[in-house]
């Protein structure tokens, strides 16, 4: 059932609809999703853009970052996502070694997220150093999105999951990096785990709508990690994450609630049974009671 107020059908939301959001200064909302159940959720609550994030690998797949998330793990999982977004804009991560090879394994890898994965874009992170990169994908004519701050796919080079931006000089890169992305055609750009006044900065310096996680109110728009929504995580949540509600509560005292009933035998009950007809039954009973007659 679609949440969408009768009478007020609901726009697909393009790359065009988020840059009237911004040029019109109204907020743009982003949620992560990586199935079809949730990202069907997602869809009929009117967000604008759903994204299949890479952070599936720690979300779904249970790997400890999001570097050994693969190119099939990723369409595996925005294929499924393609088949419940209607309305919303789909953005898929390209995953860590996808499009750091070379330019034209990057542009495969970007054309088959687009043709089998069904993604409307795809995001990839990094800021001046992928802005050639970014201009050859935009070129082929498929959008990207931009992230740059914290980028999860660099953990190791920075040494774990950092607050960038901090310095004087710090704050110059990411004005360069969202300026190069911004001149290379990215679609929006995702600013990561960055002082909120870079944030403020960058969104107003740039023509490209910014989204914002952990980047503070100033961006154009905000994404949230679903399962982070719902406590879904299983660890501590970071500063910058709101919880929603808890499913994961939820969840336990439903698995506990069935495993009661099931040990007490209390389900499944009579009423949540097939039966037989009773002509069936009556032949049944009959067909019964002469095998029992012929072995007495």
């Amino acid at each position: 059932m679609s949440l969408t107020p009768i009478g007020e059908p609901r726009r697909k939301t393009t790359i065009s609809t988020i840059q009237e959001k911004k040029a019109r200064h109204e907020p743009i909302t982003c949620l992560t999703a990586y199935d079809y159940a949730s990202a069907r959720l997602v869809d009929e609550a009117g967000i604008d853009i759903v994204l299949v994030g890479d952070s599936l690998a720690q979300v779904m797949l249970g790997y400890e970052n999001t570097l050994p998330v693969t190119m099939d793990e990723m369409l595996h999982h925005t294929r499924a996502v393609r088949r419940a977004v209607v309305h919303a804009l789909l953005i898929a991560d390209m995953p860590f070694g996808s499009y750091q090879v070379d330019e034209h394994e990057a542009l495969r890898n970007a054309t088959r997220m687009a043709k089998e994965g069904g993604a409307e874009a795809v995001k990839i992170e990094g800021g001046e150093k992928r802005a050639d990169l970014i201009q050859r994908i935009v070129d082929a004519e498929i959008p990207v999105a931009g992230h740059i701050g914290l980028t999860p796919q660099s953990v190791n080079a920075m040494g774990g999951y950092k607050v960038q931006g901090k310095t004087l000089g710090a704050i110059e890169q990411l004005m360069r990096d969202a300026v190069a992305l911004d001149r290379a055609g990215v679609c929006c750009l995702y600013l990561e785990g960055i002082p909120r006044e870079v944030a403020a900065m960058i969104t107003a310096e740039v023509r490209t709508p910014t989204i914002g996680i952990g980047a503070g109110p100033e961006c154009d728009g905000q994404v949230l990690v679903f399962h982070d929504l719902l406590n879904l995580t299983f660890n501590p949540p970071a500063k910058f994450v709101r919880r929603y509600g808890d499913a994961a509560a939820l969840i336990s005292q439903a698995v506990q609630a069935y495993k009661a009933d099931v040990i007490s035998g209390n389900y499944p009950s009579d009423g949540e049974s097939y039966h037989l007809s009773k002509e069936t039954h009556a032949a049944l009973d009959s067909l019964l009671e002469r095998k029992r007659a012929m072995r007495r």
